[in-house]
């Protein structure tokens, strides 16, 4: 449960194992070890899914400062 997140996997792959994660911390009736498992699973997807974000965002500011000339803020 605890493996690395896959460098393939899609934003919204991500997204969608995160919110699985997050319901079966939330159902409770796990071991304690398997909720650390499924919280390192989920802070490694939220990490990822945060990565995607920035490099969205990044690529937005490329375009609007290629089409604007100027820097963004």
């Amino acid at each position: 449960m605890s493996e690395p997140t896959d460098e393939s996997q899609s934003y919204e792959e991500a997204r969608e194992e995160l919110i699985d994660v997050v319901r079966r911390l939330e159902a409770g009736g796990t071991t304690l070890e398997e909720s650390l498992a499924l919280w390192e699973r989920g802070e490694a997807l939220a990490t990822r899914c945060q990565d995607w974000l920035d490099g969205a965002r990044q690529r937005l500011d490329a375009v609007v400062t290629k089409g604007s000339g100027s820097e963004p803020e």
